[in-house]
């Protein structure tokens, strides 16, 4: 009885032993190498979004490998697209982490494309980054693995339509969004301002994703008599709205959320540009403060890839900057615990492309500071308003 007890107890070790190091070796880590991943849209009109922050993330690794790696480990990339459809996000975040097995997550693509990715993340508990959107539902409550860059949608638009209710007293105003979460996050920061302001508001309009015709909804604002517009689209949707007030004759102060504060909306806004305005916690490209972040990407990038760069290349790059920062603090035991612990600890990370970036166990979201912005069709970009 004793031997067989012995022989059982050896056996039971001799299986401890053997699981011991698939346990202790994380996914997408090995002695030279670890795996990142991003989702999102790099192919149709949402790509403007997608393929900038791409570029961010591939400046920030090529900087970290150009300096040795995180803990001697090189940094590698996989980069799945899932054109700002949510059934294609669900299967890309599978393929990443079942497949690719790739270490952490430097994007989880827009809003609803990550809402509905949600269970995905977390089920696995993979450590994830979100500098494309800055859904509430991400956030709030914390979601241990999940740390949003950037500003709450709905806290940018009150602060946005706050100061242009103080810049443009008295106006009549009209509100036009979209028939999602995002939408909603437009609506629920317009009217906390239209409450606590009193604003005096003449026209509501929902509009269906994916709305390509704004005639007949910028119509009804003229009629209404508004003479200041909170745009909630998106980009295409934004554009198509600031020309269609230009063509009608109804030049009228227009705000416009971050999501649109990319260059190549302000070219094709054209003229109509000129009454746009829009928040940002993101550095513009030509200012004092992003000039070392715009050398990086120079020196990284080719001049092609340096043409796409916008607004989500500073946030994808601001976001692996974290990530990055989160695993060396790690050492050569890098694990989902510890970068996740390490990120809970983060504080005023100055990444060069926005103010410092911070967390805490009970904070996810890093909120930068935001500053008005107006557009110029001169420059096909937008100035600080002081």
């Amino acid at each position: 009885m004793r031997r067989r007890l012995t022989t059982l107890a050896v056996l039971g070790l001799l299986n401890l032993g053997a699981l011991a190091p698939a346990a202790a070796q994380q996914q997408g880590v090995t002695d030279t190498e670890i795996v990142l991943g991003d989702i999102v849209p790099l192919t149709g009109p949402p790509a403007l979004l997608g393929v900038a922050h791409n570029l961010g993330v591939r400046v920030a690794i090529a900087e970290a490998n150009a300096a040795g790696g995180v803990n001697g480990r090189t940094l590698r990339l996989v980069s799945e697209d899932d054109g700002y459809v949510p059934s294609r996000t669900i299967q890309g975040v599978r393929k990443l982490i079942n497949s690719d097995k790739v270490f952490a997550l430097t994007a989880v693509s827009g809003t609803a494309q990550s809402l509905a990715a949600m269970p995905l993340f977390q089920q696995s508990g993979i450590p994830a980054m979100a500098p494309v959107t800055t859904h509430r539902g991400l956030y709030d409550p914390v979601i241990d693995n999940i740390f949003v860059v950037g500003y709450d949608m709905a806290d940018a638009v009150s602060d946005l339509v706050g100061r242009l209710a103080d810049r443009y007293p008295g106006k009549k105003w009209a509100l036009i969004s979209q028939d999602d979460d995002y939408g909603e996050d437009v609506r629920r920061g317009f009217e906390k301002v239209e409450k606590d302001k009193n604003l005096d508001v003449v026209s509501r309009q929902i509009y269906k994703k994916g709305q390509t015709d704004f005639s007949s909804e910028i119509l009804r604002v003229r009629q209404a008599g508004a003479e200041i517009l909170m745009a909630g689209g998106v980009l295409g949707e934004n554009v198509t709205m600031a020309r269609e007030l230009e063509r009608i004759g109804h030049k009228i102060p227009m705000g416009v959320t971050y999501v649109s504060r990319v260059p190549a909306a302000v070219k094709l806004m054209g003229p109509a540009a000129e009454n746009v305005y829009v928040v940002d916690y993101v550095y513009l490209e030509d200012s004092p403060e992003a000039k070392g972040f715009m050398e990086k990407v120079a020196k990284h990038l080719s001049a092609e890839e340096q043409a796409k760069v916008n607004r989500y290349t500073f946030t994808g790059y601001a976001s692996t900057r974290a990530l990055i920062e989160a695993m060396r603090g790690c050492g050569k035991e890098l694990t989902w615990k510890c970068t996740i612990e390490q990120l809970n600890q983060l504080k005023d990370l100055d990444t060069g492309t926005m103010t410092p970036v911070s967390y805490s166990a009970t904070d996810h979201l890093a909120a930068p500071q935001l500053f008005l912005l107006k557009a110029d069709p001169g420059i096909e970009n937008y100035r600080v308003v002081k």
